[in-house]
């Protein structure tokens, strides 16, 4: 499962300052780190997909 894994990947990404900001707005009103959201999107899209379990 995704969630027992160790977070040991880095993962870097460029985007417009504008989804930056509008993402670090919605992970704050959710409590988490922007970082936390966007693996949140992440792991959801791909379960969605079929990639992941």
């Amino acid at each position: 499962m995704v969630l027992e894994e160790k977070k040991t990947a880095v993962f870097q990404v460029r985007m417009r300052p504008s989804v930056k900001a509008a993402a670090e707005k919605a992970a704050a009103e959710d409590n988490r780190s922007l970082a936390a959201l966007i693996e949140s999107l992440m792991i959801e899209h791909l379960k969605a997909k079929g990639y992941l379990k």
